[in-house]
């Protein structure tokens, strides 16, 4: 007897690149939002500077390689490297910049190494490390929150300081830039003050920083929303936050005059970013259950030991990067057993072996 056969109702539609990063760009729309709202509108000019260069860059690289422009162009992979990268500068850094860094992310991270789903290094942590020790001077200048701030920046002294690096008559670096809570929290340790002392600053809010626990929130739900539409898997983002809160929370009972507490490393800097939208790369990263969760543990960790001993205040870009480099290593290691293999001789020459 024969029965009719067909395609089986219940397969998932095919996932497509552009799909994936449409879904992670629109999943960053409310923490730009309230980027915006709290540290005014030069976040709108980075993310247009640093896709437009991200993309003429992509063009030209798939000119040099003898690449189709359009499959490519339209993947969104390089607009999705522009607006991470965009989301860690200083919303009036300067125009050159974030070329530079564009440069560095698709040009060298990306392209050299032989494109989409080769490039070894996480393409916008590339471009943000290379500039950040360049640009020190520039990567520095980073606003207060709209609470503190006797003015943010309008459109025209926004585009004038980031076209020209330098502010209008009518306002001054000192007056509307300052420290972030993660700077403070650094000199302040290094000049002997408590951390009850450190955060009596007003840059501080209930956890993190004034306003960028508010924006962590918001990466947190839109990482959530990936999540739910399985477009990363929980292990990365969980192994990121559940270590930096386990390591942290001995250390901050121990000391807590010289340790901030787990939350105030969580909610501050670029920790929730990257847990959620950069550790999760799947090209970068690790592929299995169990070397993600490896590999967002030694994220967390190495983020640790840079902010209290290392020359940066977060670390969350070089810790990235160094674990893309175990990341090779990290997921051999961990290598589940093949179906009908057994792992090891020991294991073949168990009489209880299946």
């Amino acid at each position: 007897m024969r029965f009719a056969t067909s395609g089986a109702p219940f397969q998932p539609p095919a996932t497509t690149v552009s799909g994936v990063m449409r879904q992670v760009l629109c999943a960053l729309v409310p923490a730009v939002v309230a980027h915006v709202w709290f540290f005014g509108y030069g976040i709108l000019f980075q993310l247009v500077l640093a896709v437009g260069f991200a993309l003429g860059l992509e063009a030209a690289m798939l000119k040099l390689r003898d690449r189709p422009l359009k499959p490519f162009l339209s993947d969104y992979s390089a607009v999705v490297t522009g607006v991470l990268f965009a989301l860690c500068m200083p919303p009036l850094a300067p125009w050159w910049v974030t070329a530079v860094g564009m440069v560095f992310a698709i040009v060298i991270a990306k392209h050299l190494y032989g494109g989409l789903g080769y490039n070894l290094f996480n393409p916008a942590m590339v471009g943000f490390a290379a500039v950040i020790v360049a640009f020190p001077l520039e990567l520095s200048h980073w606003l207060l929150p709209r609470q503190l701030s006797p003015g943010l920046p309008g459109l025209a002294e926004t585009a004038q300081a980031i076209l020209t690096g330098g502010l209008p008559e009518s306002l001054n670096w000192d007056a509307v830039t300052g420290a972030t809570p993660l700077d403070r929290l650094r000199t302040g340790v290094t000049e002997n003050l408590a951390i009850g002392e450190i955060r009596n600053s007003p840059v501080f809010g209930d956890f993190g920083g004034l306003g960028w626990e508010w924006i962590a929130n918001f990466y947190a739900l839109g990482g959530l929303y990936l999540m739910w539409r399985r477009v990363i898997s929980w292990h990365v983002p969980v192994a990121v936050i559940a270590t930096t809160i386990l390591v942290s929370t001995p250390l901050w009972l121990l000391g807590p005059d010289t340790n901030p507490s787990p939350m105030q490393h969580v909610f501050s800097g670029a920790l929730v970013l990257a847990a959620f939208f950069i550790a999760t790369d799947p090209v970068s990263g690790c592929s299995t259950p169990r070397s993600k969760l490896l590999f967002g543990a030694g994220v967390a960790v190495l983020t640790l030991a840079i902010r209290r001993w290392g020359g940066y205040p977060d670390g969350v870009a070089f810790a990235v990067l160094l674990m893309n480099m175990a990341a090779p290593l990290v997921d051999r290691l961990t290598r589940p057993r093949t179906y009908g293999h057994y792992r090891s001789r020991k294991e073949s020459s168990h009489p209880g072996g299946d």
